[in-house]
């Protein structure tokens, strides 16, 4: 495609994930172009549109069928993913989707799958990779500057109130795929990821505790075993009024590495340390969408340059695949009560 011109995308759902979204699409600098909009309600299309300037499309069909339509961006419910998937699939538009890929694994890795048969990019909405204290703390674990990583400790600490689990679906098993794990940990535990490499092995235990009505579980732990030889812990829950500050904490025989928030600090064994601050409001309280927009932007950007350079995203379908399956194992460590093998995800 002409390289001078911006990428258009046709934005599929407009439920709380959108804000973000439209922020970044608005700024002048962004490689992409919200094209239109479509939503099942049409009178909140039609609002959206005239606010942003773009078109309502009256059904997925007519997106699938524009050829002026470079991808869509889907911020659907995780139930509600497989047929616009299919359908933009074969249409040969390009996807960038809202985290989680879908419900459990096997239906991620379907979806993944079909993008990959159809040859589309599939870029995964994990923005939190896009912060700069992490872009740094990756260099400096790529450039072994922690030295091997030795133990992990994740925590997230968020609020979540009761009225937004009294929103229909919010929390099933049938609509999000899970509680806290699926919805709100996803985000830290895809960027531990991409820090620590894959987990190999996880016990784990889950709950919903009495400040909560949800189907889906609002405590989740675990110990991890990486493919590394790192060991670890996982804590993440939505009951900790009025919401804490997310953290990986990376213990190495050089230095150890702090990201909390938008905060990273290193403290080296001899006597170094560096800080990197940036804006520290992540979502995790009474507000999930209390962040600014800039990673979003930052995400977005890659998204729209792998398609002028055909090339993958920095998030793809394929890569957050793993942190789908140490969230199934820990779901199903819990519930057998005994530690579980984290199922390998097959490189391309």
């Amino acid at each position: 495609m002409d390289n001078n011109k911006p990428v258009r995308l046709a934005l599929i759902g407009l439920g709380m994930a959108t804000r973000p979204h439209l922020e970044a699409l608005r700024d002048p600098s962004c490689p992409a172009d919200l094209a239109g909009v479509y939503n099942r309600t049409r009178a909140k299309a039609e609002v959206v549109a005239g606010q942003e300037g773009c078109r309502v499309f009256d059904s997925l069909e007519q997106i699938a069928g524009d050829p002026g339509i470079d991808g869509v961006l889907v911020t659907t419910p995780p139930d509600q993913r497989l047929e616009i998937v299919e359908m933009m699939a074969r249409a040969g538009k390009h996807i960038l989707m809202e985290k989680p890929i879908e419900r459990t694994l096997s239906a991620a890795e379907n979806i993944v799958a079909l993008c990959e048969r159809h040859q589309v990019h599939l870029g995964i909405v994990l923005q939190h990779r896009f912060r700069a204290g992490a872009m740094r703390l990756k260099a400096l674990v790529q450039a072994g500057e922690l030295g091997d990583i030795a133990l992990v400790r994740v925590e997230v600490p968020w609020w979540r109130d009761q009225a937004y689990y009294d929103q229909p679906g919010r929390g099933t098993f049938a609509r999000d795929g899970g509680g806290v794990l699926i919805s709100q940990a996803i985000h830290v535990l895809d960027l531990t990821l991409s820090l620590t490499g894959p987990a190999e092995m996880v016990q784990a235990f889950t709950a919903t505790t009495a400040l909560h009505r949800l189907e889906a579980e609002d405590f989740a732990t675990a110990g991890v075993r990486f493919a590394s030889g790192a060991v670890g812990s996982i804590v993440a829950t939505t009951v900790t009024y009025p919401g804490g500050t997310e953290s990986i904490v990376l213990d190495g025989p050089l230095a150890t590495a702090t990201l909390r928030g938008g905060t990273l600090e290193v403290v080296w064994r001899d006597g170094r340390t560096e800080q990197v601050d940036e804006p520290a409001t992540t979502g995790g309280g009474a507000d999930p969408m209390a962040f600014p927009c800039d990673w979003h932007k930052a995400l977005i950007a890659d998204f729209a340059t792998a398609i002028r350079e055909q090339r993958a995203p920095l998030v793809t379908g394929r890569e957050a695949l793993k942190v789908h399956a140490l969230i199934d194992a820990m779901t199903r460590s819990a519930t057998v009560g005994a530690a579980i093998e984290v199922a390998p995800v097959a490189t391309r």
